[in-house]
């Protein structure tokens, strides 16, 4: 039996399901992006109908000062997922790797194309990704919608195949990364944006051991970021309604 979903996180899974259903009876000739299409559009009207619903609290509450007010999904990203710890292995690696696509560039830019990463990127199953051949990242610089970097799409595949390599070694990437701040938030609690740092000594650390294992576009201010986005660290600001208390 079928489900109404409440919101996008359940439409996620919805789409996930019937994919796997369509795959079977699809007509060949038509490509997969295509053939879900109808769905993905039915994902992102749910995320906007949610974005408006939240529309009366982005008004209310004292965010972190880089979050701009009239952009909903990045107030979303804000609220939901920045700064939240997060112990999934596939939800680190998607992260690690958006972070490193962001180099050079905005996180709005990479956030806007959320969704063709993960296309694009096998919705960031690191088995997967590491056994891409070729051809099929030739396939993602030509369609993929998303920043057509050659290095930094050529480097996803290479950087899966150390993240499953450090899994083998330390059971799960997030008992690996984890270990770097002790297990647990490190906690800073700034006053200003002014405040936060754009590397620490363990951001440092992280970043010459990722790259020892070679693993690129993990230097350590990207590091950073990355341990802000999920968790490791929490730079939400001390007016910002999600700091901690």
């Amino acid at each position: 039996m079928w489900w109404i979903a409440r919101d996008s996180a359940e439409v996620e899974d919805q789409v996930r399901i019937l994919a796997r259903i369509f795959s079977a009876v699809r007509p060949q000739s038509l490509p997969f992006a295509s053939f879900c299409r109808p769905i993905q559009l039915i994902l992102s009207g749910t995320k906007r109908r949610e974005l408006q619903d939240e529309g009366d609290d982005m008004t209310g509450k004292t965010r972190c000062a880089w979050v701009p007010a009239n952009k909903p999904d990045y107030v979303h990203y804000h609220d939901t997922e920045w700064g939240r710890p997060v112990h999934d292995d596939q939800r680190l690696f998607e992260m690690l790797i958006l972070e490193g696509a962001q180099a050079g560039l905005s996180w709005y830019t990479i956030l806007q194309r959320r969704e063709g990463y993960r296309e694009a990127f096998k919705n960031f199953d690191p088995k997967k990704v590491a056994r891409m051949t070729d051809a099929q990242l030739e396939d993602v610089l030509a369609n993929g919608a998303i920043i057509r970097n050659r290095l930094k799409v050529f480097s996803t595949r290479k950087n899966a195949q150390v993240f499953l390599a450090i899994q083998k070694e330390f059971g799960s990437f997030d008992a690996y990364v984890w270990g770097f701040i002790g297990g647990k938030p490190k906690v800073n609690r700034p006053k200003t944006m002014k405040d936060v740092p754009a590397t620490t000594p363990e951001s440092d650390a992280l970043s010459k051991d990722l790259k020892k294992r070679g693993m690129s576009f993990v230097g350590s201010a990207i590091i950073y970021a990355y341990m802000q986005a999920v968790g490791l660290v929490n730079d939400h600001t001390v007016d910002c309604f999600k700091a901690a208390r």
